[in-house]
């Protein structure tokens, strides 16, 4: 049975997107820890990520560094942390956290709720800097007024962030 990371992957579950290529995909965490909390995912599904072909295990991290830096520009916080659990879901996973002091990444801590807007808000500021830091990658994301649309396309609905892609 398909992990509910490849049911996201496959468009059968709604996510947060934050980036996406051709082999790996960044979405807002559902239960975060802090505000832009993001998980980047393979998405050919593998259990353990220590199981994943050493090629994609390095794309996979290259990737995720270019969305941790574009969190650090759109969430307000000292670093981005990460850790890799994978206990929860059995899927290859690496969490992104914004974090101002080490207990920021506390997993035992209480999750936090954010509204639709707010997720919608951090998504949208995330993937702004994402295309600062890389003009070679299709990004594919998820909003209410477009849904899986390949970019550019028109960003009227997000008037506060004029994006340019090359």
């Amino acid at each position: 049975m398909a992990s509910i990371f490849t049911r996201i992957v496959n468009g059968e579950i709604p996510c947060y997107k934050i980036a996406e290529d051709e082999n790996y995909l960044a979405f807002l965490d559902v239960s975060p820890l802090a505000k832009g909390h993001t998980l980047v995912i393979p998405k050919k599904e593998t259990d353990y990520i220590f199981d994943i072909p050493s090629a994609e295990h390095q794309g996979l991290w290259s990737f995720a560094q270019t969305v941790a830096k574009a969190i650090g520009k759109a969430v307000p916080c000292r670093r981005v942390g990460v850790a890799v659990i994978g206990l929860e879901v059995p899927h290859a996973h690496i969490h992104l956290i914004p974090m101002n002091k080490v207990s920021d990444m506390n997993f035992a801590s209480p999750k936090l709720a954010f509204s639709k807007g707010e997720m919608e808000e951090v998504a949208a500021q995330s993937i702004s800097q994402f295309f600062a830091n890389s003009s070679s990658l299709s990004l594919r994301f998820e909003c209410e007024v477009c849904r899986y649309l390949t970019l550019p396309h028109s960003t009227s609905h997000f008037k506060q962030f004029e994006l340019e892609f090359e």
